[in-house]
């Protein structure tokens, strides 16, 4: 058990010192890149550093899994330069068992990463995105969801319009149950209407059996009127509804289960969302495997020659994982496979190839 824990020790210092060294290149090459995003609005180094505090979060959880393979490398290679290694196996203990203490870290880190640090990068990349929109044009997400409607908001220079509705089609431009409050540039409201159902085509809504109520009148039941179809004007497009779920990182992982039952009832598609929510359930696993795969490759003796060759082999597994793991995210996304085989294939395949990996060098 001690010497176990020396090991989880180690390798937890070797972690923390990559994802540090990491977090120090990716801030100041963020910086640099509001700065120059930012340039026309005059955006100042402090709000810089800002909006780069809450966008790095994202950008190290996404490339977590090759943080874990830098660090288990650095960690063999610390080891067998010692002739820890050498040590451990004359003590009786075989590779296979040693590494248990390492990739047992990994898994619990990843139930940590998954369990508190996917809330905490939800949070900072919603707020990013808020910062993000307000800093480049002023406006905010103009999509969202509750427990019993679907909520749109649309503006010009000549007002706000917002939008709900009960459900809505594959894509949220067919609206059933629609009802639009117009509001006047300093925010007075205008005028009401409703419609059965509402079609975004071409820059307006067609409306379907719309009633009108004029809220300046004194009363507006009275003067309401129906018309079987109108129209209203939008400068919402498809690609802007969609956006306005926002990426399904954004939400937390705790969160993520409603989020889907609500999105499915309003009439979207969810299957990005329930993709990643297996993914997530999946990085604890990826995470273990990445230490696998990395002490497939140098967990050897220093004076058996190739250090720089095996420690490029282990780095071309790790990307070749990495990359296979986004491609079948898209290939699960886009229903070309089911959402459990996109989530849960490359990490189990990582673990069994490389255990196959140790024990034919363990045992020949």
């Amino acid at each position: 058990m001690t010497l176990s824990l020396y090991f989880v020790a180690r390798f937890l210092k070797v972690v923390m010192q990559v994802l540090l060294v990491f977090f120090g290149i990716l801030m100041l090459t963020d910086m640099v890149e509001q700065l120059r995003r930012f340039a026309s609005q005059g955006i100042s180094l402090t709000e810089a550093a800002v909006l780069s505090l809450f966008n790095v979060p994202a950008t190290l959880y996404t490339i977590l899994p090759l943080i874990f393979i830098l660090a288990a490398i650095a960690l063999f290679l610390s080891l067998a330069k010692s002739s820890e290694l050498v040590v451990v196996r004359a003590a009786g203990r075989s590779g296979l068992r040693f590494l248990m203490a390492p990739v047992g870290a990994a898994l619990v880190l990843g139930l940590l990463v998954v369990a508190v640090l996917n809330p905490l990068v939800a949070a900072t990349s919603k707020e990013y995105d808020l910062l993000y929109a307000r800093q480049a044009s002023g406006s905010e997400n103009v999509l969202s969801l509750n427990d019993d409607a679907l909520w749109l908001r649309q503006g010009s220079i000549e007002g706000q319009t917002v939008i709900k509705a009960a459900r809505a089609g594959h894509d949220g431009t067919q609206l059933f149950g629609a009802s639009f409050i117009i509001f006047a540039p300093d925010g007075t409201p205008l005028q009401r209407v409703e419609a059965e159902e509402a079609q975004l085509e071409a820059g307006q809504w067609v409306l379907t059996r719309a009633k009108y109520w004029d809220l300046t009148a004194p009363n507006p039941e009275l003067a309401a009127t129906w018309q079987d179809s109108a129209t209203l004007a939008s400068e919402l497009t498809p690609d802007r509804i969609r956006d306005g779920f926002g990426d399904p990182s954004a939400i937390p992982i705790w969160s993520l289960p409603s989020y889907i039952i609500k999105l499915e009832q309003a009439g979207f598609s969810a299957r990005a969302h329930r993709v990643w929510l297996q993914m997530e359930m999946a990085l604890p696993l990826l995470l273990a495997a990445m230490v696998l795969v990395a002490a497939g490759f140098t967990m050897r003796h220093a004076r058996g020659g190739k250090t720089g060759q095996m420690v490029l082999f282990a780095l071309c597994g790790g990307f070749s994982i990495f990359f296979l793991r986004n491609f079948a995210q898209v290939l699960g996304e886009n229903g070309q496979i089911p959402v459990s085989l996109a989530a849960w294939s490359p990490p189990v395949a990582a673990v069994l190839l490389s255990l196959g990996l140790l024990l034919h060098l363990e045992d020949g």
